[in-house]
């Protein structure tokens, strides 16, 4: 099965394809290590440092096509990471007057990672973010499920004698996957990054069975680099002075997240909003406003 192609979401998460960019050596070392292990990469790091977005770049070098992002809350659980069964809209389709001939397999709709787990020949990339979110139970949902591979649609299992083959929806825009007797069975393990802020601790078995990379903040030749690969030369002169103001603000109010400077290149850019001749007041407000602290508190001095 091929993977579903790259879409507008890494663009807008790494910028224009073809930009380079510097990994650090530790990134390439545990991403590598992940892919042969096949183990899970805990990716760690202050909000906005750019944990996410290795997901989107492993994606786009290895070329492993469209990122399946599962994001985690409180709330979520393991059934609702592999799938959903309409079972109220299979009843009334099958008490309609004249009967729908749809399948089982219509009103199933596979979740991120149970679309991760389909048997694609290469690889998927699964982003679980936010994994310090979950309920306690997850983690330990989550390892049984890495190391068996597999899992069952009980609702397909159910019809298996009289539907041994079902299509279902997966988790890619109008995407649909065979299914047989009700089982996925991965072909080839998914590559699956998790996003931690660092606030909670998970269980030992957890923490073993994955790889963690703690990504810290950029520093200034990254910033150059992530603008560079949003807007090219665009900024000019200007990219240097406003990356060090950002890095200015960002020291002084605990850590701001690189989208923030992003947002002021983008007002740059635009040739709306930087200051001209006599308006420097106006242009550092705004910029207060922007590059606010994340803590939600009141800013200190620009």
């Amino acid at each position: 099965m091929p993977q579903p192609p790259d879409d507008e979401e890494a663009d807008r998460r790494l910028g224009r394809p073809g930009v380079a960019r510097r990994p650090r050596s530790e990134e390439v070392r545990l991403v590598n290590a992940a892919l042969l292990l096949r183990r899970p990469l805990l990716v760690t790091g202050r909000p906005g440092v750019g944990k996410s977005a290795l997901a989107y770049r492993i994606a786009r070098e290895l070329r492993l096509g469209r990122v399946l992002h599962w994001a985690v809350t409180s709330r979520t659980t393991l059934a609702s990471g592999l799938f959903e069964y309409d079972a109220i809209g299979r009843a009334q389709a099958l008490q309609a007057p004249a009967p729908s001939p749809a399948g089982t397999g219509d009103f199933v709709q596979l979740g991120p990672l149970g679309t991760a787990l389909l048997p694609y020949r290469l690889p998927r990339v699964l982003l679980i973010d936010e994994i310090d979110k979950c309920d306690i139970d997850l983690p330990n949902d989550l390892l049984t499920l890495f190391e068996d591979g597999y899992y069952e649609v009980p609702p397909l299992v159910r019809v298996k004698p009289h539907e041994p083959v079902a299509t279902v929806h997966t988790a890619d825009p109008g995407g649909s996957a065979e299914i047989s007797e009700g089982v996925v069975r991965c072909h080839t393990f998914p590559v699956i990054v998790l996003t931690s802020n660092g606030e909670r601790e998970f269980p030992e078995a957890f923490m073993r069975r994955c790889l963690r990379l703690d990504i810290p903040d950029p520093d200034e030749a990254a910033l150059g680099e992530l603008v560079a690969a949003h807007f090219g030369s665009s900024l000019g002169p200007r990219q240097e002075e406003l990356i060090r103001d950002f890095l200015h603000r960002s020291n002084r109010v605990g850590g701001l997240a690189a989208d923030q400077l992003l947002n002021a290149a983008h007002l740059v850019t635009s040739g709306q909003y930087m200051p001209a001749s006599g308006d420097g007041e106006a242009w550092a407000e705004l910029l207060e406003a922007i590059w606010h602290p994340l803590g939600g508190e009141g800013a200190g001095p620009a």
